[in-house]
């Protein structure tokens, strides 16, 4: 496998760090931090993504988008996770939106694409089960009239405070799942703010009897179960990529203060202790690096990507905890400042490491998915 990228996709990678780098900065990103009971959504950035047409990078030419795949947006989640950005990039551009453009009826696909593409519209999707897993939802899905209605709550839900629609995965008894589209502001739905330990704000949504209509059902209850694989899968790539983004800064981190942070009259990083704790971390780094690009790869080829998604998980859980740590502590005080851009890294990166599950339920799916192939 080659995991050099193309003249086309450098080129996104590449307008997506400069418009990163240029608006995503320590002044700016304190700025959104000091909103009290603030959104930390910055708008600014996804217009400029969306004037760059980023958005809409994996979505078809017929709602404005570029016809391309999870390798471009993938690009662009990593960019995220290397400038710390306050943007839905893996909810929206990696998931929800691709979803909707895969699965969905032309009519779903005009309802809610062109939006994603102008930068007007923030989906999101709500995987995530209390004490259970994506697969076996705790929402409830019953037939009503020529629609349904919903019941149940979801928890966790990234950007449920100011999305306008989540891919709510739903119980269809006796023994059936189905996702569907769920307006934020329709009757029955009700959102509460859930601060996580980023301090960003995610969202717990009640649906309360909510009614939908047909048009809200993605794809088909027959698909209903393939189609939560398809978004736990790239969730937790993206996921995986964007930790990639974010050791990659802590490492860079580490570099420049150790270079500059003297001791004993020389720099630190000459040091035997410190240059092997940071060639450690380097290695992770490169590992995340390397398995989450493997998994983005194969998704975005349809291959089989079940084990290498669970590696690249693994790694951005396991590896992921080393790289900050080290920076911290290679650091000293200052790793733990919180006026120093180091902070916002481990925090994501606790974040990052239990979202879907953390390093033991990775090294468990791999058990189960080897214990399954024949001999």
């Amino acid at each position: 496998m080659d995991f050099s990228f193309n003249e086309e996709q450098q080129a996104v990678g590449d307008l997506a760090t400069r418009i990163f780098a240029d608006l995503s900065t320590h002044d700016r990103l304190r700025e959104l931090e000091s909103e009290e009971d603030g959104e930390r959504f910055d708008r600014k950035i996804w217009a400029e993504l969306a004037a760059a047409g980023l958005l809409g990078i994996a979505l078809p030419d017929e709602v404005g988008g570029a016809g391309l795949g999870f390798v471009e947006s993938g690009l662009i989640v990593e960019a995220a996770g290397r400038s710390a950005a306050y943007v839905p990039v893996i909810e929206t551009v990696a998931v929800a939106a691709p979803a909707v453009a895969r699965f969905g009826t032309e009519a779903q696909r005009q309802r809610w694409l062109p939006g994603v593409v102008a930068g007007d519209t923030v989906l999101t999707t709500a995987l995530v089960e209390l004490g259970g897993t994506p697969g076996v939802p705790s929402v409830v899905a019953e037939p009503s009239g020529d629609g349904w209605t919903l019941s149940g709550t979801k928890a966790c839900v990234p950007s449920g405070m100011f999305a306008d629609a989540v891919l709510v995965p739903a119980r269809v008894e006796p023994g059936s799942v189905a996702v569907f589209i769920v307006e934020t502001a329709a009757a029955g739905v009700s959102r509460e703010r859930q601060p996580v330990n980023t301090g960003q704000v995610e969202a717990v949504i009640t649906l309360a009897g909510a009614t939908v209509g047909p048009e809200a059902l993605l794809g088909s209850v027959e698909d209903g179960a393939s189609i939560i694989g398809w978004l736990v899968q790239r969730t937790t790539a993206a996921v995986a990529l964007a930790q990639a983004g974010a050791a990659a800064a802590a490492l860079a981190l580490v570099a420049e203060y150790t270079k500059t942070r003297e001791q004993f009259g020389k720099p630190i990083a000459t040091f035997q202790a410190v240059g092997q704790r940071a060639a450690d971390a380097y290695v992770d780094t490169e590992a995340i690096w390397l398995t989450a690009w493997q998994a983005a790869w194969r998704l975005a080829a349809d291959l089989p990507s079940d084990k290498e998604v669970a590696v690249a998980k693994f790694w951005a859980a396991d590896g992921g905890q080393r790289v900050v740590h080290a920076a911290v502590h290679l650091h000293g005080g200052v790793g733990v400042d919180r006026d120093y851009p180091l902070h916002r890294y481990f925090l994501m990166t606790k974040h990052f490491e239990l979202t879907l599950g953390g390093a033991t339920d990775q090294l468990l799916q791999l058990g189960a998915i080897l214990a399954a192939e024949p001999v």
